[in-house]
């Protein structure tokens, strides 16, 4: 199996970004990592391990993303404001400056957005804001709405609101979704959740799906018994779900 690393000097972030990309051929991932993850855990949860053979079959090839999670909407130092504001310089990034290293190595294969727990809002919040970008969104355990507080998870953006947080909320914006254009690639988008039924963020993923049938987007929900917000889940859900 191929595996190569990738690191360089971000003009968006003005930081340097790593990557790891795994195989040469079939629909590229771009994988997002949990709040404290990086660019190497979706190696070490032994995710990349339990889909090494499709990926050696030339099925997958996996460009698993670095993280400013705690940079952005986990910066609780730093304004509210300024926590979106980094967050959109993040999505900038992958768009600038990812995309075209995908597409470079990998021209041909369909686009993915996948992501764990944060990671999974990080992937989904691109995929429906870029939709002309991705043909398919796997998210798993994923939060959808940063201002709700869920059992210990908080207000990310401690009671602050304005119109980039609206737009960066797929459980606000997506209802009042009218544009032609994007309500189109949102229609040619497959879009796969998974969630356990005890998880914190059960209710959202539910909340979300709805939302996308009620848009005729090809909505998919898979609910796993208890909890399902770790890396035992995760390691069995990516076979399932990803191809």
């Amino acid at each position: 199996m191929r595996r190569e690393y990738h690191r360089w000097h971000s003009p968006h972030l003005n930081r340097d970004m790593e990557m790891l990309v795994f195989g040469h051929a079939g629909s590229a991932v771009l994988v997002f990592p949990t709040r404290d993850g990086c660019f190497h855990e979706y190696e070490d949860l032994r995710i990349v391990e339990h889909l090494q053979p499709r990926i050696e079959a030339g099925e997958l090839q996996l460009f698993c993303l670095d993280n400013i999670a705690h940079e952005s909407v986990y910066c609780f130092w730093c304004r509210p404001e300024d926590r979106i504001h980094r967050y959109l310089a993040y999505e900038r990034y992958v768009l600038d400056e990812v995309f075209p290293l995908v597409e470079r190595l990998n021209p041909d294969g369909e686009r993915i957005a996948h992501g764990l727990s944060l990671g999974a809002y990080f992937a989904a919040n691109i995929a429906f804001r870029h939709p002309e970008r991705f043909e398919k969104l796997v998210a798993f355990s994923g939060r959808y709405d940063l201002t709700r507080a869920v059992e210990h998870f908080q207000d990310l953006f401690s009671g602050h609101y304005d119109d980039a947080i609206y737009f960066n909320t797929p459980l606000h914006f997506l209802p009042a979704l009218s544009d032609p254009a994007l309500l189109e690639a949102l229609r040619r988008m497959r879009v796969v959740l998974a969630i356990g039924r005890e998880d914190p963020f059960m209710a959202q993923n539910k909340e979300l799906h709805d939302i996308l049938v009620a848009k005729g987007v090809h909505g998919e929900i898979y609910f796993w018994d208890g909890r399902a917000h770790q890396g035992w889940a995760w390691r069995r859900m990516a076979p399932l779900y990803l191809p």
